[in-house]
């Protein structure tokens, strides 16, 4: 933003669906959120029931009403790079319409999470004596790499800001509450052979072929689905990548296959690491990413509240989400928002005016 461009101007007062085409307007994709941040700090800053602190462009507001329990309402404000393809609806500015009996909003972030971000903001403008002290948390860089995250940063920087007892993360979830989030790790085996000219292929050692037992063990794999909480959790250990040679008339020295394990809330990091060795005992792993899974907490008593509050059947997260970051620090976490999140980064993205307005609703129930 220009230096002689204000700070846009959000009204916390309006209906949470306006809000969000509001923020739609304002372009905050990835390493670009600091207006859109301004503009949320400014706009908190306004209401004397919260007190607010700023970590680069991550707000947090929070109520001090010395309540039995906290809870947390976290959501990230950047979004994914807008479309390029021409006339896309899910850019920026947002665009609304009619369609059928539905009003609907188009834009980036619309799902992905800025309807979300959208019933937060109301929502800490109308509670000023919740039944629960709230954390309103707005984060930067969810959309890129993850040690770049404002929530991990806060984490690090100012722990004490996000104790809570019970965390909701308005990501879309079509309005069901999905409880914590299946783990995932990426992790590389590779072969070793002898180089040698293709013509002469008697003399080498084909790195590629030794590919083929651990393709055959993957091929082979019967993942597990295992309940936790009440929630099935379906697990998954495939190939997404494979690699090997140099040119078409030698044999190749090196191949690899890099695997990615989805695993259940019923085991730690360590754990599922242990269970990959095992899986593949003998090979050499090397580790590329590993990212825990979260418990869903709903057998804490302000799960089971919102549960009801929601009055829907909870569900399992497949996908990884932050409410890892939250179960990590102790804090059990559901996923919860409006919005599908199969529109989610798509050249179409777009959210539902009442979805938007049913969220508000289910959370305004339960904190009031």
């Amino acid at each position: 933003m220009a230096a002689d461009q204000q700070t846009p101007v959000l009204d916390l007062t309006t209906d949470p669906a306006d809000l969000t085409a509001a923020l739609v307007d304002v372009e905050s994709v990835s390493d670009h959120e600091t207006p859109l941040a301004d503009a949320v700090e400014a706009a908190l800053r306004a209401l004397p029931h919260l007190s607010v602190h700023r970590d680069g462009d991550t707000v947090v507001a929070r109520t001090n009403l010395g309540r039995a329990e906290r809870v947390i309402l976290a959501g990230h404000l950047d979004t994914v790079p807008l479309p390029s393809v021409e006339g896309a609806l899910g850019t920026v500015p947002s665009v609304r319409r009619r369609e059928g009996e539905r009003d609907v909003i188009y834009g980036r972030g619309t799902t992905d999470m800025k309807g979300g971000v959208a019933v937060q903001l109301v929502l800490a403008q109308q509670l000023r004596e919740p039944n629960r002290d709230v954390s309103y948390v707005f984060y930067d860089h969810e959309e890129v790499s993850s040690d770049a995250s404002g929530l991990g940063r806060v984490m690090r920087n100012a722990p004490e800001l996000l104790e809570a007892d019970f965390a909701v993360l308005l990501e879309p979830t079509n309005g069901t509450v999905e409880g914590g989030c299946n783990g995932t790790m990426r992790f590389r085996i590779t072969t070793h052979g002898k180089a040698s000219h293709s013509g002469r292929s008697w003399i080498g050692e084909n790195a590629i072929h030794k590919l083929a037992e651990v393709l055959a063990t993957l091929a082979g794999y019967e993942p597990k689905t295992v309940g936790v909480e009440g929630l099935d959790y379906r697990e998954g250990l495939n190939a997404i990548r494979v690699g090997g040679g140099v040119a078409g008339n030698v044999i190749p020295d090196t191949a690899w296959v890099e695997i990615n394990y989805r695993f259940a809330p019923d085991k730690t990091l360590e754990q599922a690491q242990q269970h990959v060795r095992e899986v593949f005992e003998g090979y050499e792993i090397e580790w590329q990413d590993l990212s825990p899974a979260a418990r869903p907490g709903l057998d804490r008593p302000a799960a089971a509240q919102f549960v009801a509050a929601v009055g829907q059947e909870p569900q399992p997260k497949y996908g990884w989400t932050d409410v890892a970051r939250f179960s990590e620090q102790g804090v059990p976490a559901v996923n919860f928002g409006p919005g599908d999140a199969l529109l989610a980064h798509t050249d179409h993205e777009h959210v539902h005016a009442d979805a938007v307005r049913e969220c508000h609703r289910a959370l305004l129930s339960w904190l009031s």
